[in-house]
């Protein structure tokens, strides 16, 4: 028997991870396939009348078991994967999007559902119910339901192909990261570096069978070698290689996948009615509009431009001082801006890590939600798990119930993709009078032990830590009915909210006291340390902020118009960087073939969300700062209006109940020392 086809009989339901075969994904995802079809028959045929009940709430809750096996797979796929799990995935794809689209486009099914949707003012609903319908009934019109039987037929072909084409696009990209390796045997080369980057890369090699150190495009091991090494020529080669990721006209090149995603996409939005792509996903967003957010990110680029070319300058001109190079390049960057962030603030990342040990920062993250939601982590070793180097936990309120199980996940391995995320293995939910919490995990890339130094983070992986932890968070203290309006389940300019509202509190003195302390001392991280951090925090915004900006206008660029006469994937983004580009441009280098946010992941016509979260952030955040960083209150409300509620209304509905008012950008630009307070 298929142990993936039935209800998992484990502590609290988790996912059986080391009893599963990956041979057991296909067959039972066919099977769950089949079996949802017959819920989903089963609603469509129903002789009834339709209702609410029979109807939306029956079709929320179809698929259950499908839901969390294709959850489990396809978070394997991303942070712990092979060629069997990458291969099953290309097969696996097209049958979710070709069943996606059997009910989207299910005539029957529809009609009831626009039975309920068109009488839903007699029906005296709940707020979440009438977000729930609304929600169901636009799940079919806006991919669909409306259309011709022909039309019909050619959206099933493109979602088909779009769901191959990400895959294949995220595949490449893991590829090209895994078969870069940069062998260094002479030890000057690597000067400047920090000793346990040294002692990682010298491990790393051993691992390999190789002599010398080794250096990969894996996070850990790049930006320690940008910010630090002194032999420009390697950091150019590294920067090469990280920057020309799927575009070297080989088996792993994605130029003709962006391009044809790009199309399919405009293609698909131009079906449903919409002028294109960004249009189509917007009307979902709180920005609601491309032209919206190309405005809200034009207005940002006239604030932020000035200061960036002056902080550009200003490198330029203390890196040609420093060591008379001729003009500053890309693998530049990181370097000259760690000496002048030296220079300015006495402050080197190094001086840093030795109080910020991992096991320490977590702790300093969980006492954080302690003091904020009365959260309390307990680690245990009875849950099943995908890897050794994962932690579990059962995460408890002040009267130990059960709120949520929490999967930690923080090193770097060749099945896992670079960066961090949050995710999820089984949503929360009230069905049948019970409260189903929540399975939530985070996933990063964080510098290993080595043989004598434990896992000692950046200040920057601190606050990625945070970051992730606050997406955690919402999924974690989820409180709703429906488990497609939970936890994350947002909008997506929404979403980035909680999470870097938590980066916060990592600047500030009363959170680091909890947490940083010296591994080896055990010695409290030193006030004028802190207030170097605080003095550094708003070091080169301009340029990070015109940055961010830059991503999220070749987003739009890419999306935002009509793509069918874009041939050069390299040409169409120098001209959309235009207005952002401070550094030369590197002809080898192309950004679109290994963005993967928004040819992969769900962020297409969406990252301008990250610039948009920060202005809700702030704002935020300035509540919490004028009423104490761990106000009851402010949290208690915090928690209710913003963590608990996920999708089931507004969010500007939500956050003016949390805050009292719209959020304003001012606290944002103050907090970026982009406008005098």
């Amino acid at each position: 028997m298929n142990i993936l086809t039935s209800t998992f009989s484990t502590a609290y339901n988790t996912a059986p991870f080391s009893k599963i075969n990956t041979e057991d994904f296909l067959p039972a995802i066919k099977t769950l396939i089949a079996d949802t079809k017959s819920e989903i028959f089963n609603i469509s045929s129903n002789s009834e009348s339709p209702t609410f009940q029979n109807t939306i709430e029956a079709l929320e809750f179809s698929g259950q078991q499908l839901d969390r096996v294709t959850s489990i797979f396809f978070n394997l796929n991303s942070a712990e994967t092979n060629e069997t799990i990458q291969n099953i995935a290309q097969q696996i794809s097209p049958l979710l999007s070709e069943f996606s689209n059997d009910i989207t486009l299910n005539e029957d099914l529809f009609k009831r559902v626009k039975s309920v949707y068109d009488s839903k003012s007699e029906l005296n609903l709940t707020t979440e119910q009438n977000t729930l319908l609304t929600k169901k009934y636009k799940s079919f019109s806006r991919n669909g339901a409306n259309l011709s039987e022909s039309d019909k037929t050619k959206l099933r072909a493109i979602d088909k192909e779009l769901s191959q084409l990400k895959l294949k696009f995220g595949e490449h990209v893991l590829a090209e990261t895994n078969a870069f390796e940069l062998t260094i045997t002479e030890e000057t080369q690597l000067n400047g570096l920090p000793e346990g980057t040294k002692e990682a890369a010298r491990q790393l090699a051993e691992s390999k069978g190789k002599q010398g150190w080794l250096i990969t495009l894996d996070y850990p091991s790049y930006i320690p070698f940008m910010t630090y090494a002194e032999d420009r020529s390697l950091r150019k080669k590294l920067s090469m290689a990280f920057g020309s990721k799927a575009f070297k006209n080989d088996d792993n090149d994605n130029q003709n996948i962006v391009l044809k995603i790009a199309n399919l996409r405009y293609q698909r939005a131009q079906l449903l009615g919409y002028k294109s792509h960004a249009h189509f996903v917007l009307e979902e967003r709180m920005a609601e509009t491309p032209e919206k957010v190309n405005t809200f990110l034009n207005n940002l680029l006239e604030k932020a431009k000035p200061a960036a070319l002056k902080e550009f300058n200003n490198l330029e001109t203390f890196a040609k001082d420093l060591d008379q190079i001729d003009r500053l390049e890309k693998w530049d960057s990181a370097y000259y801006s760690e000496k002048l962030k030296q220079k300015l603030f006495s402050l080197v990342d190094e001086q840093l890590k030795p109080y910020f040990k991992l096991e320490h920062v977590i702790e300093g993250a969980f006492k954080v939600a302690e003091k904020l939601f009365g959260l309390r982590f307990k680690q245990v070793d009875t849950i099943d798990k995908y890897h050794e180097e994962v932690k579990t936990y059962e995460v408890l309120d002040s009267d130990d119930n059960l709120i949520s199980i929490f999967y930690a996940d923080f090193f770097p391995r060749a099945g896992k993709r670079n960066g961090a995320w949050m995710t999820s293995y089984k949503p929360q939910m009230i069905k049948n009078n019970k409260n189903e919490r929540p399975h939530v995990s985070i996933v990063c890339n964080f510098t290993k032990p080595t043989k004598s130094k434990p896992s000692l983070l950046t200040f920057n992986e601190v606050t990625t830590l945070f970051h992730e932890f606050g997406h955690a968070l919402h999924g974690m203290l989820a409180n709703t009915t429906y488990p497609s309006l939970s936890g994350t389940n947002v909008h997506w300019d929404f979403v980035e909210l909680p999470s870097q509202i938590l980066e916060n509190w990592c600047y500030e003195k009363e959170t680091l006291e909890l947490f940083a302390t010296h591994y080896e001392t055990g010695e409290l991280i030193p006030m004028d340390l802190i207030e170097k951090i605080k003095a550094s925090s708003t070091f080169h915004e301009g340029m990070q902020t015109l940055r961010q900006i830059s991503f999220g206008l070749l987003d739009m660029s890419w999306h935002s118009t009509d793509p069918s006469n874009i041939t050069d994937v390299k040409a169409h983004e120098v001209e959309a960087f235009k207005d952002t580009r401070l550094y030369p441009n590197v002809e080898e280098n192309c950004m679109s073939t290994s963005f993967s946010h928004i040819f992969q992941g769900g962020y297409s016509s969406g990252y301008y969300s990250y610039k948009w979260a920060e202005v809700l952030d702030a704002d935020a955040f300035e509540y919490f700062k004028d009423q104490g960083i761990f106000n009851k209150k402010v949290a208690d409300k915090f928690k209710l209006f913003v963590l608990s509620q996920g999708g089931t209304e507004n969010p500007m509905a939500l956050y003016k109940r949390f805050r009292g008012q719209e959020p304003k950008p001012e606290a944002l630009l103050r907090r970026a020392g982009l406008l005098v307070k």
